[in-house]
């Protein structure tokens, strides 16, 4: 939405939000229909995620200034800050999803949670994904995988309930305070709902692994992306 259609980055964190939001919504009840999703992980995270997004929604993001700081010459705005944090962000989480040495649970095994660790991490998620307006799926996953110990398609099928709920809180926290291109959003969210068919029917012919390999190459090669066409 910045780079291909000019969209003011604030209003595309917005978008991002609702397109988001409905894409992961579909993709959370194909996989429901397939047993994938873990309700009480979903529960557990969801609470504190939505929380932290619609705070960062409604009232972070409208109280940042427009013009964060100079250094020399270069002016660094709240839009071009807001990139770059997403840029950052998603290079940290790309290293932990190609990282070998994150131990997946055993499906058979019944999931044990670290209460704390999930409630803080939904809460830090949430507060992202209102700044940045992503799903927040590269960080939520490792989360699951970690702190869950959810077996790596598991935590796949369950992000997308927890990325749905969260996303759509968040975007109701717009509302108020930006002019929503319904028919554009629309029409953008339907692609992106015919992605989520793909992509859940892709899944069955893909190793969990070689999946979260993949993800994290892709989240880096985005990342890196972002941060150039900022500095550049």
């Amino acid at each position: 939405m910045v780079y291909l259609m000019s969209i003011n980055p604030i209003t595309a964190t917005a978008y991002s939000l609702f397109v988001v939001g409905v894409s992961a919504l579909v993709g959370a009840v194909q996989n429901i229909k397939k047993g994938l999703v873990d309700f009480k992980t979903a529960i557990v995270f969801s609470i504190p995620a939505f929380t932290g997004v619609y705070i960062a929604r409604r009232y972070v993001l409208p109280a940042i200034p427009d013009e964060l700081f100079s250094i020399g010459d270069l002016l660094i705005t709240k839009e071009v800050g807001i990139m770059i944090f997403f840029g950052l962000i998603m290079l940290v989480a790309s290293f932990s999803m190609i990282k070998n040495n994150v131990a997946e649970g055993d499906p058979d095994q019944p999931v044990r949670y670290n209460y704390t660790l999930i409630i803080l991490e939904g809460l830090v998620v949430g507060l992202i994904t209102g700044l940045v307006g992503a799903g927040g799926g590269f960080l939520i996953i490792p989360a699951l995988v970690l702190l869950a110990r959810l077996p790596m398609k598991q935590a796949v099928a369950t992000s997308l309930l927890i990325i749905a709920v969260k996303s759509l809180i968040g975007f109701l926290g717009d509302l108020e305070n930006l002019q929503i291109d319904w028919p554009f959003l629309l029409k953008f969210t339907a692609l992106s709902v015919i992605g989520i068919f793909v992509g859940v029917y892709l899944n069955k012919f893909i190793d969990g692994k070689k999946l979260k390999r993949g993800f994290g190459y892709f989240v880096l090669i985005m990342a890196l992306f972002i941060i150039y066409m900022e500095f550049s």
